[in-house]
């Protein structure tokens, strides 16, 4: 029987067949709470990361539900597989059935996918209990259905469900379930931690024994319930598995999967495995973040080699050590994972966390120390009064500058302003700001109207700024959030305002700091708009402020 394929499908020679990584996003990692994917989010996510380099992705269960089916019928017009081969997942035929009869058995057979995993259950109490069948008749449903699915032409690998488990309860019986799928021929046999709760230690030790008493190749799924799901991942590997199953970001049911970048990355990096395509791991937080963006959820900020803190250093400690030679405390150069090293400017910088930054920056200081003093000693009391500079790197900039130009840099200096918060007997609201500021020698007043003070503040301002200076309509506010800090009452406490804003091009934070929240608003958004001037290339006046 000619065996059907799925669009322009990587050859089977063309998957290094030595280990495998494989990838469940697709369908473990979109059963976590939250994740809800469309057919085009698949697509879009296995493009990435077939462009990754895996070697297999797992689509879903063609006939469980509409959407994985139609995945399967979508797949061989929009996407061209460069490294990956497309997996169907789908479970063995039904007790008392045959396969070549059974319907769930024949939709993976339609779904034209060159491979097939298959579930199976190795745990004694679910072979009684769930299947309600004997356990002679489970290991003919293994039994028959790798062989059907094998003389249709399709590779097979097999997920012992509950394995772990079943084989702490009845190591026999689930070291027979592997020995029946292998024999059939099934080309790999994954052992699964299904409840997530074993331990690296001895996930080792039981791989390794069922790998002496079946000689069957053995692949690993972990889940995270421990937080072990690497750690064991890379302890099957230890063991002799060659074949690791995982999840972009670790997404999963429960608390998720083993992630499956800092897992590539240990085998690449800490292994010496060659597991990706060359120079695929420089793209591997570009991916991360990719995936992220499609699930529509935030990346983790403190991932594993992807993590945008995962090369941050704040303490000048270590920022000391670092100058001197970045691997001091960095255990790989973050280039590697398509990564970057970021410096922290707080409370706890040292004259070296100043120097790395203000580099980082772009701004030489010349090995000043009176002036790298001085910015050390500004930073920690503005941290003491409440801002943070490790978040707003922009509002950072522009105090360092100011330090080293000797001035602050200003395009416009605020008179005054008023916001009226109006509640109406109707129940509905008003707000309206009127702002008085100079720009470019002209003195400007404008009023707006908004769905609360600080947005109609700042609706209030860029129509006083945008005259005198148009690109800041290039400019948008995309993320706003608030602190109250610590004081001596509720009500009296301070504010702090994080503002991220944003243009074509990248985005930047800054910082404000009052006793009350619009204050401290009009802080961090006057920081955002002289930042985003000073990138535009737009020179700041050079008169004295009005």
């Amino acid at each position: 029987m000619e065996v059907p394929r799925l669009g322009k499908q990587a050859d089977a020679a063309s998957v290094d067949d030595a280990f495998h990584v494989f990838d469940t996003t697709l369908r473990d990692g979109a059963q976590r709470e939250g994740i809800n994917l469309t057919v085009a989010d698949k697509v879009a996510i296995a493009r990435h990361l077939d462009a990754f380099g895996v070697g297999f992705i797992e689509g879903g269960w063609p006939g469980a539900n509409p959407r994985d089916t139609e995945f399967f019928a979508r797949a061989p017009q929009e996407i061209t597989f460069r490294h990956a081969q497309l997996v169907a997942f789908g479970a063995t035929r039904r007790p008392g059935a045959r396969a070549a009869t059974d319907l769930q058995v024949k939709a993976l057979v339609e779904s034209g996918a060159p491979v097939i995993c298959l579930v199976a259950k190795s745990h004694d109490r679910h072979v009684e209990l769930a299947l309600r069948t004997t356990l002679d008749e489970n290991l003919e449903m293994v039994r028959d259905t790798v062989a059907f699915l094998r003389e249709q032409g399709r590779r097979v690998f097999v997920d012992c469900e509950h394995f772990f488990d079943g084989y702490r309860a009845n190591p026999a019986y689930a070291t027979a379930v592997v020995r029946t799928a292998a024999q059939a021929g099934a080309d790999v046999v994954v052992l699964c931690d299904t409840n997530g709760g074993m331990l690296p230690a001895q996930i080792q030790a039981v791989v390794s024994t069922v790998i002496a008493d079946t000689g069957a190749r053995l692949g690993i799924h972990a889940q995270d319930d421990t937080g072990c799901a690497i750690a064991n991942t890379l302890a099957a590997v230890d063991a002799g598995a060659t074949h690791v199953q995982c999840t972009a970001n670790g997404y999963g049911e429960r608390v998720g999967n083993a992630n499956l970048f800092p897992v590539v990355a240990a085998l690449e990096l800490k292994y010496g495995k060659s597991v990706l395509p060359d120079g695929a791991l420089t793209d591997m937080t570009r991916i991360s973040h990719a995936i992220a963006e499609v699930v529509n959820l935030t990346p983790s900020t403190h991932q594993p080699y992807v993590g945008v803190s995962a090369f941050a250093h704040k303490a000048g400690l270590h920022a000391s050590a670092i100058k001197v030679d970045p691997d001091l405390y960095q255990h790989i150069a973050p280039e590697q994972v398509g990564n970057t090293m970021r410096m922290l400017v707080s409370d706890m910088a040292g004259r070296a966390s100043i120097e790395l930054k203000s580099k980082e920056l772009g701004i030489e200081l010349g090995g000043d120390r009176t002036l790298i003093g001085r910015v050390v000693q500004r930073v920690k009391e503005r941290e003491l009064a409440g801002y943070t500079y490790e978040a707003a790197d922009a509002s950072f900039e522009l105090l360092l500058r100011a330090e080293t130009e000797g001035r602050p840099r200003h395009y416009f200096h605020i008179e005054s302003w008023r916001a009226i918060t109006e509640d109406r007997p109707d129940g509905s609201h008003a707000n309206e700001t009127t702002v008085k500021l100079w720009a470019k020698g002209e003195r400007i007043v404008a009023t707006a109207d908004g769905n609360g003070p600080v947005n109609a503040l700042d609706r209030a301002l860029r129509r006083a700024l945008e005259g005198p200076y148009p690109e800041l309509a290039k400019m948008e506010l995309v993320d706003y959030t608030v602190r109250i800090l610590a004081g001596e009452h509720t009500t009296e406490s301070r504010t702090r305002v994080l503002i991220s804003t944003a243009d074509s091009t990248s985005a930047w934070t800054t910082v404000g700091v009052a006793d009350n929240i619009v204050t401290a608003s009009l802080q961090a958004l006057q920081d955002a708009y002289g930042y985003g001037l000073l990138r535009a290339g737009i020179e700041p006046e050079t008169g004295p402020a009005h």
